[in-house]
């Protein structure tokens, strides 16, 4: 009988998660359920998010409660149909083990890998299937491939992905390969060359979608289509308060309204997220190389390069995602997409919108890129 019961259990958000405390959840036993429905609110160490069933079904026994704190894959909620006895469902509870983590796939060899480009080591990550086209991921300033922790996992469901760490962030190198979105994106050019990729479908974020669109327009060989969320080089306005504040703070104190520009929802700014950026702000060099950053691309709270604007001569699909309340890049600057992009405007979400509405964003990415 147990072949017609169905587990939800703790998902595996990015490549570090271990464990995630229930919080709050959102449907009642008894509920029918839906493909994507969100389920349970669950804080993990970097940010809150809903648990999204990847099943339908009748939600017949929540197991995990509010406040318990439980590793990845553990059981939350069984879904069964009326004639699955109760019997039958206490058994598959009881007898539920969390698999180990090398009993994963997912978890089997290095969470991340290192290639060395131009003297910069870069950290990477790669997900999903062997073969087709990957999917590359381009964090914004200040970032890093954490920044897709919603994301990754999804996508390579069916498609190879890679994330990286661009140079001066998360923990690649604490070297610039250069101030201009032009000099980055020839880097990413060459990063994908070093690692075996000729092409990829660039999913960049803030100025790291200003880095896949300049690369579209230098190397269009390499850019296969673009996912461009909350995107750098769309329009001149960006907002002075939050690039200056992420440079200048160096305390938890300054920092933290400054992080609350990100989201649509200020009470995802944890105090881990703010220890986390401390932390990669602290390291030797990474001071200097943000404000050349942003005295080049962002000086005044004006935005130097747009090579959003020069998309028409791409030809290949483009789709822009946008935060309707991101208070960094105004969401006006989707009226500048090129003609025959899909745009997609989020209500409830900010700059983030790839963890705040993550959901919604995956679902997008995935029609995206379906052959």
């Amino acid at each position: 009988m147990s072949a017609a019961i169905t587990p939800v259990v703790m998902p595996k958000w990015g490549l570090e998660m271990r464990e995630g405390t229930v919080q709050e959840w959102l449907v009642a036993e008894g509920a029918r359920i839906e493909v994507g429905q969100s389920l349970v609110d669950v804080d993990t160490d970097k940010i809150s998010n809903a648990v999204e069933a990847t099943d339908a079904g009748l939600l017949r026994r929540i197991v995990a409660q509010p406040g318990e704190l439980l590793p990845v894959r553990a059981l939350l909620a069984v879904l069964a149909e009326p004639e699955v006895g109760d019997a039958d469902i206490d058994a598959y509870i009881a007898a539920f083990e969390v698999p180990a983590a090398a009993d994963s796939d997912e978890d089997s060899g290095p969470a991340f890998e290192y290639a060395d480009v131009d003297g910069i080591r870069v950290r990477y990550a790669r997900r999903g299937p062997d073969e087709g086209t990957p999917v590359l991921f381009v964090h914004g300033f200040g970032g890093d491939l954490n920044n897709w922790l919603f994301n990754l996992d999804a996508i390579a469901e069916a498609h190879p992905v890679i994330a990286l760490d661009l140079p001066a962030h998360g923990q690649s190198s604490a070297r610039l390969a250069g101030t201009t979105l032009e000099a980055m994106a020839a880097f990413v050019g060459r990063f994908m060359e070093q690692i075996g990729v000729a092409s990829a479908h660039l999913v960049g974020h803030s100025m790291g979608g200003g880095v896949a669109a300049q690369l579209a327009l230098d190397a269009p060989d390499k850019v296969a289509s673009l996912a461009l969320i909350d995107s750098a080089g769309f329009g001149a306005e960006i907002n002075r308060d939050y690039i200056d504040g992420f440079v200048r703070a160096n305390s938890r104190r300054e920092l933290k309204p400054v992080a609350e520009l990100l989201f649509a929802d200020s009470s995802l700014v944890s105090r881990q997220l703010l220890d986390d950026l401390l932390k990669y702000k602290r390291l030797d060099g990474v001071g200097e190389a943000l404000g050349e950053l942003s005295a080049q691309l962002f000086a005044g709270g004006r935005q130097s390069e747009l090579p959003g604007q020069a998309l028409g001569s791409f030809g290949k699909p483009v789709l822009l995602i946008w935060g309707q309340e991101d208070a960094v890049i105004p969401s006006a600057h989707a009226r500048a997409a090129p003609a025959g992009a899909s745009v997609k405007v989020l209500a409830g979400a900010g700059h983030m919108p790839q963890m705040e509405k993550a959901g919604e964003v995956n679902s997008l990415l995935r029609q995206h890129l379906q052959p």
